[in-house]
């Protein structure tokens, strides 16, 4: 069997009265590219937010790897290997490449001066051009600004990120939602690029084409509980969106409703 990746049992999350995830029983297996679809406020991003480790869940269990966790904040997601690319992308605007891939975890070297530590520009200069290298990714200058970068280069710079270093699962929420045809190509190159190598992912997307295309499997939010899980290759566009307008509901998922 292969290994499971990530795995939830009943994780919720409430906001005083508002059940925004509700008992959402999630899992995927090594290598798995699985999509998470849903109409707007249907519990997608809440509930990666709640394996991130951006917000504490209301109840409920994650494990990673087989290893129950429970992530304080997103770096302690991040130190255990999941990379996420929210759409905000939470770049620095000023700084270039290299510097934004590296940011809160800059490579040094003469440790041995106790709390004053040089950092190693070339280092991480040449991590980020093999970073780059990994996800197919064309940057002509690393050392330009961000400001100075199309959308469909930070797009392409957050996701380098994920690739730069060792990740475990690779989180993506909406990542070609504000580009346009050609950056979107790259994009989804990146991430076919993601499954060759064997990584897994979660890409929460409304684009069904791009969903069909990628992915493995969909797994449909509706009103904050998790109404399908559907093999690609088994499913098509209109018995997704079914799940999604309520018009078709799972009987393995009627009685959490």
């Amino acid at each position: 069997m292969s290994e499971i990746v990530l795995k939830t049992d009943d994780l919720t999350k409430h906001y005083g009265g508002v059940h925004a995830l509700e008992g959402a029983n999630f899992e995927m297996k090594t290598g798995e590219h699985v999509a998470i679809m849903g109409d707007n406020g249907a519990g997608k991003s809440t509930f990666v937010r709640q394996i991130t480790g951006v917000e504490q869940r209301t109840r409920g269990k994650v494990w990673l790897y087989g290893e129950e966790v429970n992530f304080a904040g997103p770096l302690d997601a991040r130190e255990a290997g999941i990379e996420a690319v929210f759409q905000t992308l939470a770049l620095a605007d000023d700084l270039d490449v290299p510097d934004n891939l590296f940011l809160g975890r800059e490579k040094t070297f003469a440790n041995w001066l106790g709390p004053f530590r040089l950092l190693d520009y070339k280092g991480m200069r040449q991590a980020t051009i093999d970073g780059l290298n990994k996800t197919a990714v064309k940057i002509p200058n690393i050392r330009n600004t961000i400001r100075n970068m199309s959308g469909g280069q930070r797009q392409c710079v957050a996701i380098a990120r994920t690739a730069t270093f060792h990740s475990r699962l690779t989180i993506m929420d909406e990542p070609t939602a504000a580009l346009g045809v050609q950056e979107t190509e790259q994009v989804e190159n990146i991430v076919r690029t993601l499954k060759q190598a064997g990584e897994p992912l979660i890409l929460i997307s409304h684009n069904m084409r791009q969903v069909m295309d990628l992915v493995d499997r969909i797994v449909v939010f509706r009103r904050g509980r998790i109404v399908a899980n559907l093999n690609r290759d088994e499913t098509d566009g209109q018995d997704v969106v079914a799940y999604i307008t309520g018009a078709k509901t799972g009987a393995e998922f009627e009685g959490a409703a």
